[in-house]
C-alpha cells in the first residue's frame, strides 16, 4: 500500500477548488444563467404511438423534468405538466418530448407542488377540459380558474379514490412557496394504485426518513426519482442527489428506479449531464443497476 507523504497531500488539496457552501461564494447568474442563453435547445418533438394497454399494465411516458404521462387501461394522467420555455428567466435547455397537440385525451391532472417548474399555469389552461385535477393543500387559488371541472386539495397520507384509482399523497422535504413568503402551501408526491399495479411520483424532495415511512406503509412499486438540482444556488437541502436517491429507493423497497428532474432546465449549479453519470456509479455500488429504466423524452414505455 502506498501512503501519500503529508506535505504533498496538503499540497495537492490547496490547489483543488473546495465546493462552495455559501451562496456569496459563487455566482449563479454568470456561470449558469447568463451562459444558458447561449445554448442551443435540445431533443426533438417525438409523435408518440401510444400503446393499448392491457389489464395490470402501466404506460409511463416522460414528457421532461418532472412532467409525466401515466397510463392505465382506463386513464390517461399527467403529473406536474410543463411545457414552458422559460421559468421566468431559466431558459428550458430541452424540449418537451412531445407537443401538446399530441396528448391522448387527460382525465385527470396531479400536481406535486406550485414551484414554477413543477405548476405551470399556461400548459394547465391548455390540457384543462373539464377534468378535475389534484393539488396540496393551499394550491386550488393557483389552478381553479383555468378550466377544470373539480379541483381537490390534499394533505400528507389524504387518500382519494378516482375513478377507480387510489391516490395517496405522500410526504416530502421540500417547501411549497410559490412566492418568496408564500408559505401556506403544501407539497409532497403521489402514489398511484390501479388493478394491483403502483406508481410514486416523489415530486420534489431532499433524503429524509419519511422514504422509509412511505416503503412501510405503501411500498410502491415503480418509483419516479428526482436525481437533479442538488447544487442550488441558495444551497438549501431540498433536493436529493442521485447517491440519496438510490438509498431512498431502496427505503422505498420499490422495484424500478425511473430517474427524472434532470437535464431539462438548469436549476442549479451541476452540469445536466452529470445526474444521470453520477445515477449509473451509484446504482452499481448499491447493487440496483437492473432496477433502473432511464426513458426517452416521448416515448412511451409498458411496464
Amino acid at each position: 500500500m502506498v501512503v501519500a507523504h503529508p506535505k504533498r497531500k496538503k499540497e495537492r488539496e490547496a490547489k483543488e477548488p473546495k465546493k462552495a457552501t455559501r451562496w456569496h461564494q459563487r455566482n449563479f447568474i454568470t456561470e449558469v444563467l447568463i451562459p444558458s442563453f447561449f445554448v442551443r435547445r435540445k431533443g426533438v418533438h417525438r409523435r408518440p404511438v401510444f400503446p393499448k394497454l392491457a389489464h395490470g399494465k402501466i404506460g409511463l411516458t416522460w414528457i421532461g423534468h418532472a412532467s409525466f404521462l401515466i397510463q392505465t387501461s382506463r386513464h390517461n394522467i399527467l403529473v406536474d405538466p410543463n411545457w414552458a420555455n422559460w421559468l421566468i428567466v431559466i431558459r428550458r435547455l430541452k424540449k418537451a418530448g412531445l407537443a401538446l397537440r399530441d396528448l391522448p385525451k387527460i382525465d385527470l391532472v396531479l400536481i406535486t407542488h406550485a414551484h414554477f417548474d413543477h405548476l405551470n399555469r399556461r400548459t394547465l389552461a391548455a390540457v384543462a377540459a373539464q377534468q378535475p385535477i389534484v393539488v396540496p393543500d393551499g394550491v386550488s387559488n393557483l389552478v381553479h380558474d383555468l378550466g377544470f371541472k373539480h379541483v381537490h386539495e390534499m394533505n400528507w397520507w389524504d387518500v382519494w379514490n378516482h375513478d377507480g384509482l387510489k391516490i395517496t399523497f405522500t410526504p416530502a422535504k421540500h417547501w411549497g412557496a410559490r412566492m418568496l413568503h408564500d408559505s401556506h402551501r403544501g407539497f409532497g408526491g403521489y402514489v398511484i394504485e390501479f388493478e394491483g399495479r403502483t406508481v410514486y411520483h416523489c415530486g420534489d424532495s431532499a433524503y429524509f426518513p419519511g422514504f422509509k415511512e412511505i416503503g412501510k406503509r405503501l411500498a410502491p412499486e415503480i418509483a419516479l426519482m428526482p436525481i437533479g438540482a442538488y447544487e442550488p444556488p441558495s444551497f438549501r437541502d431540498v433536493h436529493m442527489g442521485p447517491e440519496q436517491a438510490v438509498q431512498a429507493y431502496k427505503e422505498l423497497k420499490s422495484r424500478t428506479f425511473v430517474p427524472m428532474h434532470f437535464g431539462t432546465y438548469r436549476l442549479s449549479y451541476e452540469p445536466l449531464h452529470e445526474p444521470a453519470q453520477r445515477l449509473l456509479l451509484a446504482g452499481e455500488q448499491a447493487g440496483i443497476m437492473q432496477d433502473i429504466r432511464f426513458l426517452v423524452e416521448g416515448m412511451p414505455q409498458v411496464f
